[in-house]
């Protein structure tokens, strides 16, 4: 009986454990299977017609509002200020008294030169009787010559001392001026750095230059200088029209002109800008200096051109991965593709006789060089991907890096090449009986919506819009990255701790 008992619990003990390990196993390879074989949601593909639109391109930039010209007011009197009827924000028009200085010492210098230009004409006119006397007596040969001439130097001697009287009384006239010192141009008084009983010095004979006593601008004319990225300032140009939002007046547009674009680049951040002016109307006096707004100007506008949506835009690098959303093989895409490029190159070999590229035919810079529009049409396509690829690549260690990488590079794409160059040769796929095919265009003015077609596509044709396609493309090839790497220790017989780490990463996306 006890050989019995004991017999049935070894043969238990040793039935139950490997039982229990090989249920472990199966439930992984249950599991791992069930993942590998899980289909990949599908997206269906919206297309949209080539057909005509307008097309207006703006660059935007935020700037500050500035007087056009501001008017630094100085005396050339020194002395106390004994009135002062302006403050700052008085609208002043020209001639307009603005400070008053006391004119005690320069109206004592004026009567003095007047005093002295009567005495100085009295003094002629007794020379000039003088020389009168000695000419008729020199005529009866009662006085000598040399008698004469002493009476004619005394005479020409009077006749300097009158105009020196006359240009001190001059001088001092205009000191006793300058001690009222009014308005030069109209305008507005924006500061007013001295106060009534200060002492201030004049801007003639002061070592420092004089006291500024105010200053003034016109304010119905105003300008912005916005600050406009390297990227966008080759295509800002003097008279394009201009918009202006200024927080003061969120729901209100101001017009306004690009005057000009400051040769001089001014380096925010790293990031390199350049002062463009633009000249506003104010007639109404709302636009005051210093306030903050976004200014948007009309840099490209296209009338009645064939276009598509920037969302069917796709750069070179991008052509694998479309082409596995749209279900059509990469290598067949591909060689498709280059023909298309050799052709284009075979055709702008072609010349007429002349000696002229053939019209619409496309340079090989401009097939080659293309895809930087193509980057800025996918930039925001391209941030999201890299957004997700580095959320997977903190969670996993494989698979979220690529598309990280290539989200970074779209992102770079779209803020250098956001407006796509004219003429740039990119990619679409465009829809026909057999499916969609890949198609070289060369592209033109863009807005962001929609993308000018230069040549490639005929109107009515259908192009694909693949940025959610290609998005969900991107994140089923990093799962398939990342269960091709779980898999590994699992087939490959490594230890159980492994196998963990890996289910670990599967939860990267």
């Amino acid at each position: 009986m006890m050989r019995h008992h004991e017999h049935p619990d070894h043969s238990m003990h040793r039935t139950y454990r490997p039982a229990r390990v090989l249920s472990l196993g199966a439930a992984a390879l249950v599991a791992f299977a069930g993942c590998r074989k899980s289909p990949a949601t599908t997206m269906a593909i919206q297309t949209a017609p080539v057909e005509r639109r307008d097309i207006v391109a703006n660059a935007e930039a935020t700037g500050t509002v500035e007087p056009v010209n501001i008017v630094e007011v100085k005396s050339k009197a020194s002395g106390l200020i004994t009135a002062m009827p302006v403050d700052i924000g008085t609208v002043v028009s020209a001639g307009q008294l603005l400070v008053q200085i006391d004119t005690r010492d320069v109206k004592n210098q004026y009567d003095q030169t007047v005093a002295a230009q009567q005495a100085a004409q009295t003094s002629l006119n007794v020379a000039a009787a003088q020389k009168k006397r000695s000419d008729e007596l020199l005529a009866q040969e009662v006085i000598t010559p040399q008698e004469h001439e002493a009476a004619a130097l005394v005479y020409a001697n009077a006749q300097s001392q009158l105009v020196k009287a006359r240009t001190d009384v001059d001088l001092a006239r205009q000191r006793l001026e300058d001690a009222t010192v009014r308005a030069p141009v109209a305008g507005t008084i924006i500061a007013k750095p001295v106060s009534l009983g200060q002492v201030i010095t004049s801007a003639t004979s002061g070592p420092t230059g004089g006291t500024t006593i105010l200053q003034m601008a016109d304010l119905s004319k105003v300008r912005m200088r916005a600050m406009v990225n390297e990227t966008d300032v080759g295509n800002v140009q003097a008279g394009q029209a201009a918009t202006v939002v200024v927080d003061a007046f969120p729901d209100r547009k101001f017009s306004g002109t690009v005057e000009k674009v400051e040769p001089q680049a001014v380096v925010q951040q790293s990031v390199t800008m350049f002062p463009v002016l633009i000249s506003l109307d104010n007639r109404d006096g709302k636009l005051l200096p210093g306030m903050n707004g976004e200014v948007t100007m009309t840099v490209q506008d296209r009338k009645n051109v064939l276009a598509i949506p920037a969302d069917a835009v796709r750069a070179m690098k991008d052509l694998a991965v479309s082409a596995r959303a749209l279900g059509l093989n990469p290598d067949s895409a591909q060689a498709s593709l280059t023909a298309q490029m050799a052709a284009r190159r075979a055709q702008f070999a072609q010349r007429d006789s002349a000696g002229a590229p053939v019209a619409g035919a496309d340079t090989p810079q401009s097939v080659a060089l293309g895809t930087r529009g193509s980057a800025g049409a996918n930039g925001a396509a391209g941030g999201r991907a890299g957004a997700a690829g580095a959320s997977g690549r903190r969670r996993s260690a494989g698979g979220g890096g690529a598309s990280g990488a290539a989200g970074a590079a779209g992102a770079a794409g779209g803020g250098t090449g956001g407006r796509g160059g004219r003429g740039s040769g990119q990619l679409v796929f465009v829809k026909d009986s057999s499916g969609f095919s890949p198609r070289v265009v060369r592209l033109g003015a863009t807005n962001y919506d929609y993308t000018e077609v230069l040549s490639g596509l005929k109107e009515g044709e259908q192009v694909a819009l693949l940025a959610a396609a290609n998005l969900q493309q991107q994140r089923a090839d990093q799962q398939s990255r990342i269960r091709n790497a779980t898999s590994t220790p699992l087939t490959g017989g490594a230890p159980t701790g492994g196998a963990g780490a890996g289910g670990r990463g599967a939860r990267g996306p």
